[in-house]
């Protein structure tokens, strides 16, 4: 077993990342700094949205990305609510890149 880092420090190294690639993020809702889940909403600003959570690929046992909402930035902003009344620890971070960026698929974030 891999071992785990603490939510916030993810979501630090995550933020700086973002930071150096030019790429605008926000921390919408700060959970619980060691176990709290984390989703990333990406928000295109055209009124668009797509919010992702981490999740296992049960083929391979590999920890993935995977959209949990996508659509009209109103209906995914609901998808979130939902999740943060199931989860209060939950951690939410907002990126806003025109172009779709949001190196979640890049090595070291999953």
């Amino acid at each position: 077993m891999s071992p785990r880092l603490s939510a916030e420090f993810w979501v630090h190294a995550y933020l700086a990342r973002l930071r150096l690639a030019g790429i605008p993020a926000f921390v919408v809702a700060h959970g619980d700094d060691t176990a709290g889940a984390v989703l990333v909403k990406l928000n295109t600003l055209d009124g668009q949205a797509r919010v992702f959570q981490r999740s296992f690929d049960l083929s391979s046992g590999d920890r993935v990305w995977i959209v949990l909402a996508e659509g009209d930035e109103r209906a995914v902003d609901a998808a979130v609510a939902r999740q943060r009344g199931f989860d209060p620890d939950l951690w939410v971070i907002e990126v806003e890149d025109r172009d779709g960026r949001h190196l979640l698929d890049e090595p070291g974030f999953s």
